[in-house]
C-alpha cells in the first residue's frame, strides 16, 4: 500500500494556472502520511496566496532566498537537508529550463541544488512549449540527472489548447511520490535492527545510559520496510512512535537486548546493530534506593557481552553491519572494529560534531568493508539510512554472488 509515512516533503509551486492544484496536492501527500513544507517562486503568489498552503500544510511557507528571518529558523540549506523528497508541482516550462542550466537565482532553484533527496518534477505548460525541442532537452537532461517525472496528462488547456501539458491530476502526483521510496532492494529479506541507547541499573531509581535518541535505528527500520524487507526492531528505550510494518520489541539492558537478538538471530538474513549499548554494567544493584549520605561513592563495574560480536559469531551468522560511535580518528577506530569482530560492514560517524551527534536529525557516515569504503555526505538521517539500506542491500548481493 502506497505510503509516507515519515517521510519530509519539499513542494516547490511555480507561476503557472496549475498552481492552485497544490492545495489540493498538500491534502492528498499529507494523506499519505507526509510532513510537507511549501517553497513558492513569486510567480506562483500570482495565482495562490501563500496564507492558503500555509493553511493546509499546517507550516510557514518559503518564498525568499535572502530573508534574514527565515534563516534565522529553517534556512535553504536547513531545508534542502530536512526534504526527504523535492517535489515540483506545477514545473513551469521556464522553472525546468533554469533548473537544467543549473541556475540558482531564487530560494526553489538553490533548494534543488543544495539538497541530496529525491527530486519528482510535475510539468504544466501549454501544449506548443511542452513539444518545443528545447523543453523537450531540459527534460533529458533533468532525467539524465537522476530526477524523475510525472506527467504531463492530455486534455483542455486553460488557454483553449487541446493536448499533452497539464499537470498531472494531484492523487496521481502523491502515489508517483510514494513510490519512489518502495525500492524493492531487501525483498523477502529479514532484517534485525537494534536501536536507541540501553540502561544498567544502580538501584530501583538510577542506571548508567548515554545520549543515543534511537533515530538512526529507527530511521533504518522505515528504509528497510520500504525496500520490502520484512524488519524487526529491538529497542532501547526511546521516546519515539515505532515505525508502521515494523515489529518492536523492547529492551531495557545490554543483557535484555542480547537475549531478544539472540532469540531471532536464527530467523535473520540482515543484523544491523544500530544500538549505543553500555560496555558496562554495576557488578551489585541496590535493592534500595542509594542514598546520598557519603561524601562519596565508588562503583565497580563489569563488561557487558557484545552483542555485535555474538551474533558475528553465531554459527549461522547472518549479514552483519555495525555502528562505530567515535569522538576521534574515526575511521581508524572503525576499521579496527570491522576486523576485529569479523563484520561485513560497519558505518562509522562522528558523535563529537554536535551537528551530526547523538540526538541530532541529520547525520554524516563513512560505510567501510573489507574491500573499500564510502562516506556519504550530511544529509537527513532518513536519507542516510535509504542511502545505507541501498548499498547494504548491493554489498549483501555481491556477498550471494
Amino acid at each position: 500500500m502506497a505510503h509516507l509515512f515519515n517521510r519530509n516533503v519539499v513542494l516547490g509551486v511555480s507561476g503557472g494556472i496549475a498552481a492552485y492544484k497544490s492545495a489540493e496536492l498538500i491534502r492528498q501527500l499529507k494523506e499519505l502520511g507526509a510532513d510537507v513544507r511549501v517553497i513558492m517562486t513569486r510567480g506562483a503568489q500570482e495565482f495562490i496566496t501563500p496564507l492558503t498552503l500555509q493553511a493546509l500544510s499546517g507550516h510557514p511557507v518559503h518564498t525568499d532566498l535572502l530573508d534574514a528571518e527565515a534563516e534565522l529558523g529553517m534556512g535553504h540549506i536547513e531545508l534542502a537537508r530536512w526534504a526527504d523528497l523535492l517535489l515540483i508541482a506545477p514545473a513551469t516550462a521556464d522553472l525546468i529550463a533554469r533548473l537544467a542550466g543549473g541556475r540558482a537565482d531564487d530560494l526553489l532553484t538553490t533548494v534543488t541544488l543544495a539538497t541530496a533527496a529525491h527530486k519528482l518534477i510535475a510539468p504544466a505548460m501549454n501544449q506548443q512549449m511542452w513539444r518545443d525541442p528545447a523543453t523537450a532537452a531540459n527534460i533529458a537532461t533533468l532525467q539524465d540527472r537522476g530526477m524523475s517525472l510525472v506527467g504531463p496528462a492530455s486534455g483542455e488547456q486553460a488557454c483553449g489548447d487541446v493536448g499533452p501539458g497539464r499537470m498531472e491530476q494531484p492523487v496521481n502526483i502523491a502515489l508517483a511520490a510514494a513510490g519512489l521510496f518502495a525500492s524493492g532492494a531487501l525483498a523477502g529479506r529479514r532484517v534485525m535492527i537494534t536501536a536507541g541507547p540501553t540502561r544498567e541499573a544502580l538501584d530501583p531509581v538510577r542506571y548508567l545510559s548515554n545520549h543515543s535518541s534511537g533515530k538512526m535505528g529507527y530511521a533504518l527500520a522505515r528504509a528497510a520496510v520500504d525496500a520490502g524487507a520484512q524488519v524487526t526492531l529491538v529497542s532501547g528505550p526511546v521516546q519515539l512512535p515505532t515505525p508502521d510494518h515494523v515489529t518492536r520489541v523492547d529492551v531495557v539492558s545490554a543483557a535484555d537486548m542480547l537475549e531478544a537478538c539472540m532469540a531471532r538471530v536464527d530467523d535473520c538474513d540482515l543484523f544491523i546493530a544500530c544500538a549505543a549499548v553500555a560496555d558496562y554494567r554495576p557488578v551489585r544493584v541496590a535493592a534500595q534506593k542509594i542514598k546520598k549520605d557519603a561524601a562519596g561513592i565508588t562503583l565497580e563495574l563489569e563488561r557487558n557481552a557484545d552483542i555485535l560480536a555474538t551474533v558475528s559469531a553465531h554459527a549461522q551468522a547472518p549479514f552483519t553491519v555495525g555502528f562505530a560511535a567515535e569522538t576521534q580518528e574515526v575511521e581508524r577506530y572503525a576499521r579496527d572494529k570491522l576486523e576485529r569482530k569479523h563484520l561485513d560492514m560497519i558505518v562509522a560517524n562522528d558523535v563529537s560534531d554536535t551537528a551530526i551527534g547523538f540526538n541530532s536529525d541529520h547525520n554524516a557516515v563513512t560505510v567501510l568493508w573489507q574491500s573499500g569504503s564510502q562516506a556519504l555526505a550530511q544529509a537527513s538521517k532518513a536519507s542516510i539510512a535509504r542511502e545505507l539500506i541501498s548499498l547494504i542491500a548491493q554489498r549483501m548481493e555481491a556477498a550471494d554472488g
